[in-house]
């Protein structure tokens, strides 16, 4: 509950055009105590709040200038979120009392956990973490509540290790992310502790492979549905720029000259900006583009190459491969790219030119 019962009395004094003197005389009191209510240094007895409230001709309520908090769970939970994006240490409180009164609630429990994690980060403060693993072991009782599909176990699992290792518990934060690693989701985490904190280098670079094998088809997923979104705006210019950027973060991986699987993916990139730059206007442009796109699945598909020896930085390679959704050759992958893209025109021209070549 918030009060401005002291700018409240200030302001309707004032209103009324007293001095504090004045008003002190109407209520039977000193200038001094006057002064001390309208500054905050003390509050007034309840029976001359009543009295003031008369002679303002206002309400006890609107004296007070009480406001409540809406604290039902949704609206606590958006509060904590605000405090934290704030780092707003009112949070801690807040969830305390929250807790006590929703003390069952996997969202709240789960919410308060993130509040001390993110002020427990801070100073690596150890009773707030020591409170973050509390929570979390808490929240796993309770995530058959759970239908945020972004949050699972293995969320609650990494928060937890993170826990850990700000204690400076690296070898049980490391274990635990080994033991719910599923889908390697934990690859990068696990690399980057073993590699900065252990010097454990080898066993380090088996799971950063892992994580850049894992990122890299993430980070093309990724530029691929940006040029879709920005060209459903008509926003060539960030189209292009995006699959530029992917396609200079692609060939960065790309190892030695020979025709690897990040070639497969240059193509269909080439052709995607080759569709922008069409769209933009810009046929010579395209057809550059779509040109190039086609020499390189053309090289690709006379000796394709899955291996993840083709990959830079990739330490492991044998039975290892990778793989793409959008065709079994670089060529037909480009063609049901376009034809995702709805360009028909350069659609035909890659079917002439991969016909012919």
């Amino acid at each position: 509950m918030e009060m401005k019962l002291a700018e409240n009395i200030r302001a309707l004094r004032k209103e009324r055009r007293l001095t504090q003197e004045q008003f002190a005389e109407v209520l039977g009191v000193t200038a001094g105590a006057v002064y001390k209510w309208e500054s905050g240094m003390s509050i007034p007895e309840l029976g001359l709040i009543v009295e003031m409230a008369d002679f303002f001709d206002t309400t006890v309520d609107v004296l007070l200038g009480y406001k409540t908090k809406d604290n039902r769970l949704a609206s606590v939970v958006r509060r904590l979120e605000g405090y934290c994006r704030m780092r707003d240490p009112e949070a801690m409180i807040e969830a305390e009392k929250a807790l006590k009164k929703y003390p069952n609630s996997f969202e709240l429990v789960y919410v308060a956990a993130d509040v001390y994690l993110i002020f427990g980060v801070e100073g690596r403060d150890r009773e707030k973490l020591f409170r973050v693993l509390e929570l979390l072991e808490h929240a796993r009782l309770l995530i058959t509540q759970n239908n945020n599909p972004e949050i699972s176990d293995l969320t609650l699992r990494g928060k937890e290790a993170m826990a850990y290792f700000l204690l400076g518990e690296l070898d049980k934060s490391v274990e635990l992310m080994k033991k719910h690693n599923v889908e390697g989701i934990f690859n990068d985490s696990i690399g980057a502790a073993l590699a900065i904190f252990s010097e454990r280098s080898e066993e380090a670079e088996n799971y950063l492979s892992k994580a850049l094998l894992q990122s890299t088809g993430t980070m093309i997923s990724a530029v691929s549905g940006f040029a879709f979104v920005f060209c459903s705006r008509r926003d060539w210019a960030s189209a292009e720029a995006i699959l530029e950027w992917g396609i200079t973060l692609l060939l960065g991986l790309k190892k030695g000259e020979s025709a690897g699987f990040a070639d497969k993916t240059h193509a269909v990139l080439l052709a995607l900006l080759a569709h922008v730059k069409s769209a933009a206007g810009k046929a010579d442009e395209a057809n550059a583009y779509l040109q190039r796109s086609a020499e390189i699945a053309r090289d690709f598909d006379a000796a394709p190459d899955y291996g993840a020896e083709s990959i830079r930085y990739i330490s492991f390679t044998s039975n290892t491969t990778v793989y793409d959704l959008l065709g079994a050759t670089a060529a037909e992958s480009v063609s049901n790219m376009l034809g995702y893209a709805g360009d028909a025109e350069l659609g035909a021209l890659w079917k002439e030119m991969t016909e012919h070549a």
